[in-house]
């Protein structure tokens, strides 16, 4: 249900804007879709989860908010972060 923490080095790695960075808005966004993709899957196979159905939506409004901050304040990272991570806006 979670990601490793192996997996979000990685991500934190790749989408990081300078060396030290751990929570820039690209950052927070692509562990935010890894989390919520692994969520879903959890959610593929037990239906009647709803504690975890409510911690999924959660996510998927701050992610929601996030993106609204980086589309107002830096237009072209918002395009290149969202066609990386595939998602549709």
């Amino acid at each position: 249900m979670a990601i490793t923490q192996e997996r979000k080095q990685e991500l934190i790695n790749e989408y990081k804007t300078h060396d030290n960075d751990t929570g820039s808005s690209d950052v927070q966004i692509a562990v935010l879709t890894a989390k919520i993709n692994a969520l879903n899957e959890h959610l593929r196979t037990h239906k009647q989860d709803h504690h975890s159905r409510r911690g999924l939506l959660k996510m998927v409004g701050r992610r929601r908010n996030l993106l609204n901050y980086l589309r107002n304040n830096d237009i072209t990272r918002y395009r290149d972060l969202i066609k990386s991570l595939g998602l549709r806006r």
